[in-house]
């Protein structure tokens, strides 16, 4: 599955030239905690997020937000300034946001998401925005997904079952033996670890067409 058949595409935008305090309407509004800064093509900018306005100077009236310039250079002192101050969302948002390609699969955006611990990615063509994937619309993809029914053939199972071994777990095929009867998977082999076997039985388990899996592993710790 791809990312463009997932992504919301009705996307909340704004212009680098509107102000803070209509993004944070925005997001109110719309519910969400960030939103796509495009230029008059629909190139993406940047994002300006909820992190982003909660560094603003209206939420600390009195407060001294500045830091010291021990801990910052001039130029940094000076941009930090900038955006906590200015009024434009061109100066207040992040920009060079993470984005992925509307053809990329769905479980790279998934890893992308977990890896940078962020809850959307902007989808663009050729720079240009033309979607937004969420969280949210990766959890309603896995709800959409419908089961495949289809019979599978003992010996496809097999095929699938050893190709995968060494792709998807890291376990080499050659340390393992597989036999499938009436889709029913059966391991043999030397499995080093309880994490390994794990492995193993979880990648068998998830191949279409298994009914059920059973181990042959010797024990580990013969007594």
């Amino acid at each position: 599955m791809r990312v463009k058949d997932v992504m919301t595409t009705v996307v909340v935008r704004i212009s680098p030239d509107n102000s803070v305090r209509q993004a944070a309407r925005l997001m109110f509004d719309n519910r969400v905690s960030g939103v796509p800064v495009v230029d008059d093509e629909g190139n993406l900018l940047g994002i300006i997020s909820e992190g982003d306005l909660i560094r603003r100077t209206e939420l600390y009236s009195g407060a001294n937000t500045s830091q010291s310039g021990t801990e910052l250079a001039a130029d940094d002192r000076a941009a930090a300034y900038v955006k906590r101050c200015s009024w434009r969302v061109g100066d207040a948002m992040t920009a060079g946001p993470v984005t992925i390609d509307e053809d990329a699969s769905v479980s790279r955006a998934a890893k992308m998401m977990q890896d940078r611990g962020i809850k959307r990615i902007p989808v663009v063509r050729s720079g240009e925005l033309v979607g937004i994937v969420s969280r949210r619309d990766l959890l309603q993809a896995i709800l959409s997904t419908r089961v495949d029914d289809t019979p599978v053939d003992d010996d496809a199972i097999r095929r699938s079952v050893t190709a995968r071994l060494g792709e998807d777990t890291g376990l080499e095929g050659s340390d393992l033996t597989v036999a499938v009867s009436d889709g029913v998977v059966h391991l043999w082999g030397k499995v080093e670890t309880p994490g390994c076997r794990r492995a193993a039985r979880l990648l068998a388990e998830n191949v279409h067409g298994v009914r059920g899996v059973v181990e042959h592993f010797p024990d580990p710790y013969p007594q």
